[in-house]
């Protein structure tokens, strides 16, 4: 190969795998979302590694998915303040706003039940003795106050998000289209009775299902939407206070981000030390997102950056919706099974293993973003 093929070949390379990105996207909230993703991807990616390998994991891997529902609070909470503000709460402009989320999240979502179930033969894990319970992934009921199938784990959270985005615009448009109150009390309101309905939910949980273990707190309380809405709403406070009280949430962010920070590794720690008892199934929620709450104002006031480090948690955080769908059913599950076959063992197998593991996930999230997300997203301006 000559040079000038070689380098046509590279700019080929390079071109296939650039994503282009808006210059005005807040880099601190790129980081927040980057780094939820790959606590995520971590965790999954534990089922091919040693056991010792694996406890080690849990020292420096936090709650990724509690993240991801806090900042998802914060940035649609944002959109609904700023659309009521500028808007009259109509039934035109909530359906414009739900128009623009389910293209951005639903395209994703049921390409990978259909992709799952393409592929279902070659993963081999469970949940298929009833198929017609795959009806609930459509319209989001796998969840709602029972424990999650085990096909498609992964969907739990998604099932909270779109929860979260039907019942809260619904709530807060209803308040200030109908009760007639101000969008900040509206606003405000919706938060504070969702934080109190769900803390109820897992309380009474708590009281009438036997907690024993990790898995039943897991399936019970951790990974069912009535459960977790609270979560997003410690999110939606922060754009409460963001955008009402604007030099306040800028005054102490500092100082915030320090006792965020130390919220997040003291429950970290108080997780892997206490039982199922009353603290992790009823307040360790609240906690966690508390911290989450508390680093946004220096996050969200962190606005650009440089260099590769730049490139790299702003490209992950753009494919981490993909790459959240993708990494356990499609990549992690289904490599298990793939190697199990493969003759390799010892550290070669766990090195090969984990780094295809990796591999195929960043690749195929970055393809899925590609030729799918992105173009859905851009549908959604023919749709106002």
């Amino acid at each position: 190969m000559s040079y000038f093929q070689f380098s046509r070949y590279r700019l080929f390379i390079n071109n296939f795998f650039k994503v282009q990105f808006n210059k005005d996207r807040i880099y601190g909230l790129d980081i927040l979302r980057a780094l939820a993703i790959l606590f995520v991807v971590i965790g999954h990616g534990t089922n091919y590694l040693p056991q010792k390998l694996k406890g080690i994991s849990d020292f420096f891997v936090f709650d990724g998915v509690s993240i991801f529902f806090v900042l998802s609070g914060f940035l649609i909470g944002g959109i609904i303040i700023k659309v009521l503000e500028k808007n009259k709460a109509t039934i035109k402009t909530l359906f414009n706003f739900w128009i623009r989320r389910w293209f951005r999240t639903l395209p994703n979502y049921y390409m990978l039940i259909f992709l799952l179930l393409m592929f279902l033969p070659y993963i081999f894990y469970g949940g298929m003795s009833n198929p017609f319970r795959k009806m609930e992934y459509l319209f989001f009921l796998q969840n709602l106050n029972k424990p999650h199938p085990t096909f498609f784990p992964e969907a739990w959270s998604l099932c909270v998000e779109e929860w979260f985005y039907l019942i809260v615009p619904i709530i807060i448009f209803f308040l200030v289209g109908c009760v007639k109150i101000s969008v900040k009390k509206a606003v405000f309101i919706s938060a504070i009775f969702i934080m109190v309905t769900s803390m109820i939910f897992r309380y009474i949980k708590y009281t009438n299902i036997p907690i024993n273990s990790i898995d039943d707190w897991d399936i019970n309380i951790r990974k069912q939407v009535f459960t977790r809405l609270d979560s997003n709403m410690f999110g939606l406070v922060g754009a409460f206070i963001s955008f009402y009280y604007k030099e306040a949430w800028k005054k102490h962010k500092n100082l915030l981000f320090i006792i965020g920070i130390i919220i997040l590794i003291v429950h970290r720690y108080i997780y892997l030390a206490v039982g199922m008892g009353v603290y992790m199934c009823i307040f360790s929620f609240s906690l966690v997102s508390l911290g989450v709450l508390l680093i946004l104002p220096f996050l969200s006031e962190y606005k650009k950056g440089t260099g590769i480090i730049f490139t790299f948690f702003t490209f992950i955080s753009i494919i981490s919706y993909s790459l959240y769908l993708l990494n356990l059913s499609m990549f992690s599950e289904f490599g298990l099974n793939l190697f199990n076959r493969c003759s390799l063992t010892g550290h070669t197998m766990v090195i090969v293993r984990y780094m295809w593991y990796w591999f195929f996930s960043i690749s195929g999230s970055f393809l899925l973003y590609t030729f799918w997300e992105k173009p859905m997203m851009n549908l959604r301006e023919k749709f106002k």
